[in-house]
């Protein structure tokens, strides 16, 4: 078993997208009187798109980009917001 640390790369930067995305569903989850911090987290851990409203279209508007780059340019926002 190998020790190095893998690295993702996506190609392109698609950070305005995952901002418009998350953006969408946030709302449609504080619409709909859930916890969108609650609801994103058991989203991305279990893959589980039910965790997300459809209200709104929200569930198939997260779909739109894969989790893994979604959780990327969040992380990547938020490391920006450090610095």
């Amino acid at each position: 078993m190998s020790q190095e640390t893998t690295r993702f790369n996506f190609p392109s930067d698609r950070t305005l997208e995952a901002r418009e995305i998350m953006t969408y569903v946030v709302n449609a989850l504080k619409e709909k009187g859930y916890d969108p911090v609650n609801q994103l987290v058991g989203y991305f851990i279990s893959s589980d798109p039910t965790y997300i409203t459809s209200y709104n279209g929200a569930r198939g508007y997260i779909k739109r980009m894969e989790r893994d780059e979604l959780l990327e340019m969040i992380l990547k926002e938020y490391c920006n917001l450090l610095n």
